[in-house]
């Protein structure tokens, strides 16, 4: 069964549950004729799919629970003070300030409060005051309950899918990462340097995002000691997705002066076509995950492997006064130790995985409250995403109680806000075109439905495709989430007994005020731009980089270390750098708010991205480093020379000119003296390497200095400071 199921396509797999909790609830509308009640119905399968949260067994059977109880508090509240005014306008607001600031917590938080905010708003749409007051909550709860048994039951048929995707997802990210660092290694195009380091920043964004949803899924698999077989595999591939990702991160020199030294010699470009086959084979892996097959390697990757390395020896017996010939020995053996993982997940497993899984976890009311409380800040874009929510929530109840606008459904007003306003001003501005541009094509096409659904069955049919093609595209395309939504909700006010045109205009009219509403809130209530501030960013960007730096170099030092902490200060250093680039791609979306301070963003990037390169390139020589910390001169030199790198990185921004100009110059006159010695010493070549690598280090800091110092605008202290 399991084996047969996962051939299915995902996507089929994934909409499974709401199609078939559709078509049940639709059946039994049919069934028992209970077509006014069946728009809250529907309405409780889809907030409850919104909710649907991947994980083992007895995790879903304990979201469930918890999903009910806060859908019923919810869907009661709401139902209790609907139509007494300002009571109702209160609890709204409340809800959604509580609601919101749940998803402090944590994503799974976060899922379920808004999913219970949903809620409140759909109890408002599908009342009916004829109805005894109970009945619409009832039936909410009925179709979250309807759809809770199949997803249940679905999880039973492919216990592994929502596990298998987001493995496969992390290497179709880990092979476009690849392709963008093999877009390095072209000698034809050097002067696109910076562009290619930009490219590779935002993809190096996207498959840490990847990475952690990753680890989160193997988290709640894996607690408590749960380890079955297909998880401990998808845990293998998990981490050497990880070790693949540290290995192509890893820089050892400056790529323009390499492109120029090997832009004669086919080294380069085999170098290049590598890194290309390795992200194919990545493609590969995810493929063989999506149809459930093992993972065949491709012969001509063999071939390559062996045939850069008899380019590099032909290279190396041409140029052996070449004093770049060591790192890219270097270069070469972690290309060598990507195709080791690569070729490792075609073989059997032979011992089980056992390395620890961490995500943050927070249990317990007492750990609750208090990580809440520290988000009640005006710079906490979470509180400030509450507060706007709150008041334009505030204000739009207000306005439908003080119009009366409760029996044309005005709180379509409501709902739409809620959808469209996001935390982030861009994403809000996109999300209200797909908005507008879905609901317009929804009533368009709405309005067509008399024609062609003149009995029960029919219109139930129509509520069934739209309500499964909702779900399908609300991850991927909203226009069309939107569109589909607008036609299902017609089509259910068309089975109630409402007249379908007097419905569609004001439809139209409140989704134009709703995200006009939003569009304000996120441009006057607390913008973006008055809080984003680049420096704090970007100083725990490199304090993160130091404190990455100083794992590696204990690991170095005393020749062992913690593998897990390790991999938390690392996975720290990439979410920060994630961060960044989050914070600079937002800048760039809106250029004229941010012209003054968006070079400046992108110059931080570039050098961020080179840093964490350097230092990678150190955390994955770690293992080889065990000869180098038996040599007294190594330790002499290496560990001060490093240890100060990590100090100024710490306190960059609080250094003044004098001292960051002291300190760099005993950084660079240590390493100056160190490969002096190394290159009159040829037995002690390999320390090289190491040594090399703090070079480049120290060679990124006055740029990073220059930045962090570049001064502040006084003369609007409260919006966004320069790096």
């Amino acid at each position: 069964m399991q084996k047969k199921g996962l051939q299915l396509n995902s996507k089929i797999i994934a909409i499974l549950p709401i199609a078939i909790a559709v078509n049940l609830a639709c059946v039994l509308i049919w069934l028992l004729q209970i077509t006014d009640q069946s728009m809250p119905l529907i309405l409780g399968v889809i907030a409850a799919s919104l909710v649907d949260l991947d994980h083992r067994l007895s995790g879903r059977l304990k979201n469930i629970f918890y999903t009910l109880i806060a859908f019923s508090i919810s869907s009661l509240v709401t139902q209790y003070f609907l139509n007494q005014g300002i009571w109702f306008v209160l609890s709204m607001t409340a809800m959604t300030f509580v609601f919101t600031m749940i998803g402090a917590v944590g994503q799974r938080y976060s899922t379920i409060a808004f999913g219970t905010l949903v809620v409140s708003l759909y109890t408002t749409l599908a009342y009916i005051p004829d109805t005894p007051w109970y009945i619409n909550p009832l039936m909410i709860l009925a179709g979250t309950l309807l759809y809770s048994v199949i997803t249940v039951t679905v999880h039973l048929c492919f216990p592994n899918r929502p596990l298998q995707e987001k493995v496969s997802r992390a290497f179709v990210a880990l092979g476009a990462y690849l392709d963008a660092k093999a877009a390095f290694f072209d000698p034809d195009d050097i002067e696109q340097l910076a562009s290619k380091q930009l490219t590779l920043a935002m993809k190096n964004s996207q498959i840490i995002q990847v990475f952690n949803e990753c680890r989160t899924a193997l988290f709640y698999r894996m607690r408590d000691n749960h380890r079955y077989s297909y998880t401990s595999k998808m845990c293998r591939y998990y981490m050497a997705a990880q070790e693949i990702h540290e290995r192509a991160n890893s820089s050892h020199f400056d790529y323009k002066t390499l492109a120029e030294q090997l832009k004669n010699a086919d080294l380069i470009f085999r170098i290049q076509r590598l890194l290309e086959l390795q992200a194919q084979a990545c493609r590969d892996i995810a493929h063989a995950l999506q149809k459930a097959q093992d993972y065949q390697p491709q012969a001509r990757l063999e071939r390559a492997i062996q045939g850069i390395s008899q380019s590099f020896e032909l290279y190396a017996q041409q140029h052996q006064d070449n004093s770049a010939l060591h790192h890219i020995k270097t270069l070469l053996d972690n290309l060598h130790n990507i195709h080791c993982q690569l070729q490792s997940l075609s073989q059997p497993i032979q011992t089980p995985e056992t390395r620890t899984i961490y995500t943050e976890n927070i249990t317990g009311l007492r750990q609750i409250v208090r990580h809440i409380g520290r988000h009640f800040t005006f710079q906490s874009q979470l509180f400030r995403h509450a507060m706007r929510l709150s008041l334009v929530v505030f204000f739009c109840c207000a306005l439908v109680e003080y119009f009366h606008l409760q029996a044309d459904r005005g709180y379509w007003i409501l709902l739409t806000i809620i959808f469209v306003c996001q935390p982030n001003y861009s994403a809000t501005k996109l999300r209200l075109k797909q908005r507008i541009i879905g609901t317009i094509l929804g009533v368009i096409v709405g309005s067509l439905l008399p024609y062609m659904t003149s009995t029960l069955e029919a219109k139930l049919a129509v509520v069934v495709i739209a309500s499964t093609l909702f779900y399908f595209f609300r991850s991927n395309n909203y226009s069309f989430s939107t569109f589909f939504i607008t036609i299902q909700v017609l089509a259910s006010f068309d089975i109630m007994g409402f007249d379908l045109y007097a419905a569609l205009l004001p439809r139209l009219i409140d989704t134009l005020i709703g995200t006009a509403l939003a569009w304000f809130a996120v441009s006057y209530l607390w913008s973006d731009w008055k809080y984003l501030q680049l420096d704090q960013v970007s100083q725990q960007v490199i304090k993160s980089q130091a404190n990455y730096l100083l794992h590696i170099i204990s690991h170095l030092q005393f020749g062992r270390g913690d593998d897990l902490k390790y991999r938390i200060v690392r996975r720290e250093a990439h979410d920060n750098a994630t961060r960044l680039s989050t914070t600079i791609s937002n800048m760039n979306n809106e250029p004229k708010k941010y012209a003054r301070h968006l070079q400046q963003g992108f110059e931080l990037l570039k050098l961020n991205t080179a840093l964490l390169g350097y230092i990678s390139a150190l955390g994955a020589y770690r293992e080889q480093m065990q000869k180098l910390t038996q040599d007294v001169l190594f330790l002499s030199e290496f560990y001060p020379i490093a240890k100060k790198i990590i100090q100024l990185l710490d306190s960059l921004p609080s250094l003044s000119a004098v001292q960051f100009e002291a300190l760099f110059q005993q950084i660079d006159q240590g390493i100056k003296n160190s490969l002096a010695q190394t290159n009159d010493t040829p037995s002690r070549a390999v320390f090289n390497m190491p040594m090399q690598q703090l070079n480049l280090m120290a060679q990124l800091l006055p740029p990073l200095y220059h930045l962090v110092q570049t001064p502040t605008n006084q003369d609007r202290p409260n919006e966004i400071r320069a790096v």
